[in-house]
């Protein structure tokens, strides 16, 4: 459903080494520091959708840091974010703040984030789907506290509206109308006819636009 990428690093998903599935709506990634890198992007993979009223908050927590740290979220209509993760579990100042511009590979690194052991320990990213009212509070609760989140982040799609029965079968013929008039020639007596060949053609142009575009009859007329 998600994927992640960080420069220099191939793009990871939840079949990547490291991610794991915790329950239908938890994810989490766990990231070596090394190579360094200050920047993460999360975003959906193509075909992913959500419920109208959820959205994906992304959580991070640094090595050493006792919890996770809410980042801002993603979802419909804001499909991926770029988040900054610069700083180490006592320089977290800049962390959780939205950067849609910079990538810059200067802060989490083996060097800064070592355990006791002195072995780097993974940055661990997890993503939880929430109700939408829930991630909107945490949202405004990160720009007050400073971070950059973008409200937008958390969006409401309206309920499609149905179209009459009678409506969507004016728009399919007035569709094969305006293919087929162009094919019109004379037939017997001057009556305008048309070749069946140009409805077959009609019918197949019909049929593959309504499984790459299948809700195109319910929206509105396009002038």
């Amino acid at each position: 459903m998600f994927g992640l990428v960080l420069s220099s690093r191939p793009v990871l998903t939840l079949s990547s080494p490291g991610a794991s599935t915790l329950s239908n709506t938890q994810f989490a990634f766990a990231i070596p520091p090394a190579p360094s890198f200050s920047h993460i992007v999360v975003f959906m993979l193509p075909g992913t959708t959500l419920d109208p009223d959820t959205a994906a908050a992304v959580y991070l927590k640094m090595p050493g840091a006792p919890d996770f740290r809410f980042l801002g979220a993603i979802g419909q209509g804001k499909e991926s974010a770029i988040f900054r993760v610069k700083g180490s579990a006592g320089d977290s100042s800049a962390i959780g703040q939205v950067d849609e511009d910079a990538m810059v590979d200067e802060g989490v690194s083996g060097a800064n984030i070592n355990g006791a052991s002195g072995e780097a320990e993974m940055v661990m990213l997890g993503i939880s789907i929430e109700p939408a009212s829930q991630v909107a509070a945490s949202m405004a609760q990160l720009k007050t506290l400073g971070g950059q989140a973008e409200m937008a982040l958390v969006r409401h799609t309206p309920a499609p509206v149905a179209v009459p029965t009678k409506v969507l079968a004016q728009r399919i013929i007035k569709n094969a109308y305006d293919f087929l008039a162009s094919f019109a020639g004379s037939g017997p007596g001057g009556a305008e006819v048309v070749p069946l060949k140009a409805f077959q053609e009609w019918w197949g142009k019909f049929e593959k636009r309504v499984e790459r575009d299948p809700g195109f009859l319910e929206r509105a007329e396009e002038s």
